[in-house]
Formats: C-alpha cells, sequence, structure tokens
C-alpha cells in the first residue's frame, strides 16, 4: 500500500449520525409521533385499554421506523429499500467471459 491512500475507517458514516443512531428526519418523524400522542393523551381522557393503544399508536409507529437493525440503518430505510427494490425497472449488463465483443475488434 502506498503513503499516499487513506483508510477510512468502518464507522465513520456512524459518527456523522446525531448519538450515533439518528439522522434530522429520524428523530423529526420521532419527535411528531411522540408530540402527537402526548396532545393527545392530554386531550382524551379514557379507561378503555383499546381507546389508549389508539392514541398511542402514532408514538409506536415512529418509534418503529426509526429503531436501528443490523446492515441498515434504520427500519425506514430498509423499508424503502424494499420498495424500490420492487418498483423499479432494473436493467443488467452482463457479457460472460466467453462472449467476444464485436465493437472492440
Amino acid at each position: 500500500m502506498d503513503d499516499n491512500g487513506y483508510l477510512i475507517p468502518a464507522n465513520s458514516k456512524k459518527s456523522s449520525l446525531i448519538l450515533g443512531f439518528f439522522t434530522p428526519i429520524d428523530l423529526a418523524v420521532f419527535a411528531t409521533g411522540i408530540v402527537i400522542s402526548m396532545i393527545a393523551l392530554a386531550i382524551i381522557h379514557t379507561s378503555s385499554f383499546k381507546v389508549l393503544l389508539l392514541i398511542v399508536t402514532p408514538g409506536l409507529i415512529s418509534t418503529f421506523l426509526v429503531l436501528p437493525v443490523p446492515y441498515y440503518h434504520n427500519i425506514m430505510q430498509l423499508i424503502a429499500n424494499i420498495f424500490n427494490f420492487i418498483t423499479s425497472r432494473r436493467r443488467y449488463y452482463w457479457k460472460g467471459w466467453c462472449v467476444t465483443n464485436e465493437d472492440e475488434k
């Protein structure tokens, strides 16, 4: 290896995240869900467990979306990658090792 090369550590992207896990969008999604749940809890007084579960659903969903998962930043990024894989057109260019290219001659 020459002396002018740089070795980038594997965790260099993690250091650019807030608290090592979150981007500003993640925090906005999480804060929005929690704030909606807190406002609904303050406005609606209930003793029913089903209604209480319905009230805290925005907070639970936003928490679920920003949870970190292995090999992806978070579940929101994983869902976006799956959606892009399913909906985008894929065009694969491949020439086998035994194929000769007429343009190169």
